[in-house]
């Protein structure tokens, strides 16, 4: 099994948001600085969370991304089965047609992990992770912010 770096940076940005966005709206740019994600990478996730309906976008000045529900109501399954990474550990999807048309001899282990990673990943939520990291919003100023101070 393996975590692609979509689920691994979709996670890691939707945190910093519950993070952040108690300052307001979050620009894509500023989780793009604070994660070291590409900007372009962040727009394609994002994406995919606002059709899931877990963030939505504020446009505008100071426009940003908001969380459409509070941390403790959205699981890390639910952002990783957002922007579409696939978690099975089996060979044949789940099928169990694994090796000519029949589960394979280690189908029922693979099957099993997956139930077990499934249940964990839905019973962790973004409030469990905030609460694990305890960390105040950043003092990084806002891309907006520093716009009007170019200006």
């Amino acid at each position: 099994m393996k975590l692609t770096t979509k689920g691994r940076y979709a996670v890691t940005a939707m945190l910093d948001l519950a993070i952040e966005q108690t300052q307001g709206p979050i620009p894509l740019a500023d989780i793009a600085e604070r994660q070291v994600i590409s900007l372009s990478y962040l727009e394609q996730l994002f994406a995919k969370l606002r059709r899931c309906q877990l963030v939505r976008s504020v446009r505008g000045p100071g426009g940003g991304y908001l969380l459409t529900r509070p941390p403790a109501e959205i699981s890390v399954a639910d952002v990783i089965r957002a922007v579409d990474d696939n978690l099975d550990t089996t060979r044949c999807g789940g099928a169990g047609n694994c090796q000519n048309n029949r589960p394979c001899l280690t189908h029922a282990l693979w099957y099993e992990l997956n139930e077990r990673i499934d249940s964990y990943l839905n019973a962790v939520n973004l409030q469990n992770l905030l609460d694990r990291h305890n960390a105040p919003p950043s003092t990084v100023k806002r891309s907006s912010q520093r716009a009007k101070i170019m200006q």
